[in-house]
């Protein structure tokens, strides 16, 4: 249902002359989207409310309610159940148009002065009508792009994790239409296996700072719906853990406009109704600032590599470098709690470059951290990045001892048609639990390592080496004599003859 329904409005919007790729399709498709979820879960609350002898009041005005300006139904001709939308009354065209650009979005946008916190609902749709803009630009596109919409349901469980997961893979098409599409998008595979190993639990605040389209907070999210038992069947939530989940366990900041809007309608969408995602540069906060209060339990990252930032982003930090994912390296640490863990993905160069700033961060990490664990991504993991990435798992509070390494090692290249998935990273969750030593991993001892450098570019000892080229006067030599063999094998034949 939802797979058709996304492709029929793309085709939709690939006729608009206001959508032009698609970054536009996934923008305009989320905020109409957003709106038929939002009347859903409306609809969701007021029977709620209705069962257990409440009233319900209703978030969005009547006026701007979906099933008033956007789909107005009738009676179908001859049912006593069935409805049909009402051609006479559904706005199109200009009227259309007019409707959403001049009353509906700025109306919208009042949520965020008229909310009672940041923490709600309200707020979060101010916020997003701040930041959106509707791009189509045919009233007549807009009125197909939402009757497919409503044709749409979000009512059981069932098409909720459908929906979201549908749109995902929109947003991970986003993330490859462009030069910095890889700022939007992680695999989910990878994802979901940094949220495995790292292991948050219900209580626990948990944090990315380069947040994009929340694909780790959702992850996270979909991972504590579900906590194991001590006997390790899963369990259905309680009510207060359920609250927790909704108010106290999410927070992220993203820089950018759209990965804000799209992050934070993907949390929505997930079912986390308020998320506390911040629009901000994360970098723009001097680490000197940060005190107990601010701190998170986990950190859940894949900072934008390859950026630079400004002189005075620089001065924020103790260890003065351009590079970005340094700068939010240095930030993850300061910002974890004592005992906190993380997973951060991160250019493999920062295990052996050999600038000032990159010894001087790895010293740190090891020296307040304990990293006890490094996975080596294959190139192709993140497509058209053209970066091989590493994931650091560290935890807080006591120094590195022992660096267990896994060399991801797959007999396939990795690409758009041929991605990562969750059975290539198997063997590395099994064995990452007693950091067993394998083909493909091993441990090396901090105390081993160059204390100048701190060079963590460790090779396998167990990886038989391919055998080393001769050199040039060697293969030569060997030429001489079977040339010198061949001729003397020639001779012999001549003589027979």
């Amino acid at each position: 249902m939802f797979k058709q329904a996304f492709k029929n409005i793309d085709d939709i919007l690939h006729k608009d002359a206001g959508c032009g790729s698609e970054l536009d399709y996934v923008e305009q498709t989320s905020w109409v989207l957003f709106l038929k979820y939002l009347d859903d879960l409306e609809r969701d609350k007021a029977t709620a409310a209705e069962l257990s002898g409440k009233t319900y009041a209703t978030i969005i005005a009547p006026e701007y309610q979906w099933s008033v300006w956007a789909a107005p139904k009738n009676l179908k001709s001859g049912s006593v159940s069935e409805v049909e939308l009402d051609y006479h009354t559904a706005l199109t065209g200009d009227d259309l148009a007019d409707f959403v650009n001049i009353q509906l979005f700025p109306y919208l946008k009042k949520f965020k002065t008229t909310a009672d916190s940041a923490d709600t609902i309200e707020y979060k749709i101010g916020e997003i009508f701040s930041e959106l803009k509707n791009r189509i630009q045919s009233g007549y596109n807009l009125r197909e792009v939402i009757n497919r919409i409503d044709e749409l349901r979000f009512r059981t469980h069932a098409e909720k994790h459908e929906m979201s997961h549908l749109y995902e893979d929109k947003i991970k098409n986003m993330g490859n239409a462009g030069r910095n599409g890889g700022e939007y998008y992680t695999p989910r595979p990878l994802i979901k296996t940094i949220v495995k190993v790292v292991a948050p639990e219900i209580g626990n605040k948990i944090y990315d700072g380069a947040v994009g389209s929340a694909g780790f907070l959702c992850e996270a999210f979909e991972y504590l719906k579900h906590p194991s038992t001590s006997s390790g069947q899963r369990r259905e939530l309680t009510t207060k853990e359920y609250e927790i989940l909704q108010k106290n366990t999410f927070y992220g900041k993203e820089k950018k406009s759209l990965a804000y809007i799209i992050g934070t309608m993907n949390m929505i969408l997930h079912g986390v109704e308020a998320p506390n995602i911040v629009h901000t540069n994360t970098l723009a906060e001097n680490l000197a600032d940060i005190q107990e209060k601010d701190r998170y339990d986990v950190v859940l990252a894949n900072p934008p590599f390859g950026g630079k930032e400004r002189a005075e982003v620089q001065q924020n930090f103790p260890i003065k470098t351009g590079e970005t994912a340094s700068l939010f390296l240095q930030h993850f640490i300061k910002i974890l709690k004592a005992g906190g863990k993380a997973g951060v993905v991160i250019k493999n160069t920062f295990l052996s470059n050999t600038d000032n700033a990159s010894i001087s961060l790895r010293k740190l990490l090891l020296k307040n951290c304990n990293l006890h664990t490094v996975l080596d991504l294959p190139g192709g993991t993140f497509t058209g990045a053209g970066v091989k990435t590493v994931v650091l798992f560290f935890d807080k509070g006591s120094s590195t001892k022992n660096v267990w390494f896994y060399h991801l090692n797959l007999d396939r290249n990795l690409g758009k048609t041929n991605a990562l998935n969750e059975k290539d990273l198997a063997d590395f969750v099994e064995l990452q639990k007693t950091k067993a030593e394998s083909e493909n991993s091993w441990s090396i001892n901090v105390k081993d390592i160059d204390q100048t450098t701190f060079d963590l570019s460790a090779k396998n000892p167990d990886k038989k080496e391919a055998a080393a080229l001769r050199q040039p006067q060697e293969i030569l030599e060997e030429i001489r004599a079977l040339d010198s063999e061949s001729t003397a094998i020639l001779k012999s034949i001549v003589d027979l003859l």
